[in-house]
């Protein structure tokens, strides 16, 4: 089993957040070691305006798919907490730019190819 630490860090309104994964569960100390020599070299994700997160939450949706994502909210009990959040939406402008760059990569090799 893994632990995942979640560093949060919120800079003039703008909020960003970095994973770790620890391995086994590191004691309290680890834990503020860890913090003391590498919190400056965490690579922390791009800088979200609080605004935005909570308009990412409230995105128009169709309506019968808004009322059974309101049947599986009101029987899951769970809840996202900001840093979940901004990690998803990190990962999913990662995954847009690695799209596009392999768009791109196959397009150079298709001309490449036709030549």
């Amino acid at each position: 089993m893994f632990w995942v630490g979640v560093f949060e860090r919120i800079q003039e309104e703008k909020y960003e957040v970095s994973r770790v994964v620890f391995g086994s569960e590191p004691k309290d100390y680890e834990v503020y070691e860890f913090m003391m020599k590498n919190f400056y070299k965490l690579k922390f994700s791009n800088s979200i305006l609080l605004g935005n997160i909570d308009e990412a939450k409230e995105k128009k949706i169709n309506q019968k798919r808004l009322q059974r994502k309101i049947k599986k909210e009101t029987e899951n009990k769970g809840i996202g907490t900001k840093a979940q959040l901004a990690m998803k939406l990190q990962y999913e402008r990662i995954k847009v730019e690695r799209k596009k760059f392999s768009k791109e990569q196959k397009e150079e090799k298709k001309r490449d190819n036709s030549r």
